[in-house]
């Protein structure tokens, strides 16, 4: 293991360049907040360019040992500060966990104590496949509530992006001795849009590459977004497998959509084995600071019926009603209700026996 993991210098540089490399996809921005918490799957679209997110939250953790006959309290925080750069696929994101741990060791009644980080990573994420990102093969069924409610094998499809990232390990870490400063970390993270309330997301990583104990790492979440929109539940699985450490964990936690660029969230879990035996819970929240802007495009370079339409008699006309003011879930889409499909099957019908309609 050691020998296949053995890299030069060049080689080191190599490395970083290809799995910093972006690749050829399409995206989907959203007027609304995009947070990876409180689990922490990440998801496969990326915040769009131009905005600056910050997600961050505190935990505690009690972690004991049978076989080592230990015993731990943990206190740390965790932050991600994540980026849309260049375009709208492309995302930069630094994660960091500090945390604080007092191990006792109980047969010799001794006290050692752990502070660094735990996690110190950075990395690019880019969206190489979007199934919505043709709005025309995703247009509601208009003659069907339940169409657009119930399960299909086509949700199934999911959004594929790629990361690629670096952890830094600096000083002397008593979290990762004798490692590198630098390894390296893939990943392949997939989001399907079960229903319009139901989001699955994967995450199967490859870390701390070029570490004599590379680790290979499996989540699987499941979120769940309530009638009210602002409220949303997860349930997660996350696995572990590497020479230095293996473990199942399973977490849940629910989340509130506060302003439209403000989340607050608060999770708890466990693992499901006793080598070590683990029970955590944290709270925390993430803000968005949003300079994205729509570029222009030319109308010879766009495609038919990417317009709207033909344009109505009264389109001119200023509208008096007077418009209400946003809570900030405006944006997330649970998809048509009953009186919805009603209005839009009377719109669909209009415009057909229309012919005041000035069509191009």
């Amino acid at each position: 293991m050691n020998s296949l993991l053995a890299y030069s210098k060049p080689s080191h540089f190599i490395i970083t360049l290809v799995m910093l490399l972006p690749l050829i996809g399409f995206s989907q921005y959203t007027d609304v907040i995009n947070s990876n918490r409180p689990g922490l799957s990440v998801s496969a679209y990326a915040v769009g360019k131009n905005v600056v997110q910050a997600e961050m939250g505190l935990f505690y953790e009690q972690r004991d040992h049978t076989l080592l006959n230990t015993q731990s309290d943990i206190w740390g925080t965790d932050i991600a500060f994540r980026y849309g750069l260049l375009f709208e696929q492309l995302e930069l994101s630094y994660e960091g966990t500090f945390q604080d741990q007092d191990l006792t060791y109980t047969n010799f009644n001794l006290l050692a104590k752990r502070r660094d980080f735990s996690r110190n990573r950075l990395g690019l994420k880019y969206l190489i496949y979007d199934p919505f990102k043709n709005p025309e093969a995703n247009k509601p069924n208009l003659y069907s509530w339940r169409a657009n409610h119930k399960f299909q094998f086509k949700n199934l499809l999911p959004a594929v992006s790629l990361y690629g990232g670096a952890n830094f390990v600096l000083g002397d870490n008593p979290f990762y001795v004798s490692e590198p400063t630098i390894s390296y970390r893939g990943m392949i993270a997939t989001q399907s849009r079960l229903t319009p309330r139901f989001v699955l997301i994967t995450n199967t990583a490859y870390d701390r590459i070029t570490t004599d104990d590379p680790e290979l790492s499996y989540l699987i979440s499941l979120s769940h977004a309530f009638r009210n929109p602002k409220w949303s539940v997860f349930v997660e699985h996350q696995g572990i497998q590497s020479d230095r450490y293996a473990d199942l964990l399973l977490r849940g936690g629910i989340a509130h959509l506060l302003k439209e660029n403000i989340q607050l969230d608060f999770n708890m879990g466990a693992s499901l084995k006793n080598t070590p035996t683990r029970i955590f819970f944290g709270l925390g929240g993430s803000y968005r600071m949003d300079f994205h802007k729509d570029s222009l495009k030319p109308i010879e370079d766009q495609e038919a019926n990417q317009n709207g339409g033909a344009i109505e008699k009264n389109a001119m006309k200023k509208d008096k009603k007077k418009k209400k003011k946003g809570r900030g879930a405006e944006d997330i889409d649970l998809g048509p209700s009953k009186k919805q499909l009603r209005k839009l099957k009377k719109k669909e019908k209009k415009k057909q026996n229309e012919s005041s309609e000035i069509d191009f």
